[in-house]
């Protein structure tokens, strides 16, 4: 039994992430604690646009997990996961030991950084905070047409 280190990311059906999005990223959990998997980071990536249409669905929200399993699991994980209607499609992928731990805290971070438990504190309505990024953008294309010349 060796456990080896694993980089999963899974496709889900948007519109079902979107009704209950605890429900759905919680069952790529269970597939992996089902098969003696630990989860190690779990988090949104991105919802975008397919570049194919799969199971009618022409949107799919790409969900990441960083996980520790036994490698002789893996089919069994796979098998599962193709049988679940919220899972689009999923990649896994072995992570080579020597760069495990900076991919696992890079995507610790960005958890956490994310995370809307520490919110930013707002200085105005969203409006006001949305106009000031446009100004702040704006200043920095600027600045950063000046240096060039």
């Amino acid at each position: 039994m060796a456990e080896y280190i694993y980089e999963g990311l899974f496709i889900l059906n948007s519109n079902r992430y979107g009704r209950d999005p605890e429900g759905v990223a919680g069952a790529i959990q269970s597939l992996i604690e089902k098969q003696e998997g630990t989860v190690l980071v779990s988090r949104l990536w991105e919802e975008r646009r397919l570049a194919y249409p799969i199971d009618g669905q022409r949107k799919g929200t790409y969900w990441l997990t960083y996980f520790r399993m036994d490698g002789e699991k893996m089919a069994d994980l796979n098998q599962q996961a193709n049988r679940n209607d919220d899972l689009l499609r999923h990649l896994v992928i072995r992570i080579d030991p020597r760069i495990s731990d900076t991919l696992i805290s890079h995507a610790q971070q960005t958890v956490r950084q994310s995370s809307p438990a520490a919110p930013e504190k707002s200085s105005g309505p969203p409006q006001v905070e949305k106009e000031k990024a446009k100004e702040k953008d704006v200043e920095d294309v600027s600045v950063a047409t000046v240096e060039a010349e």
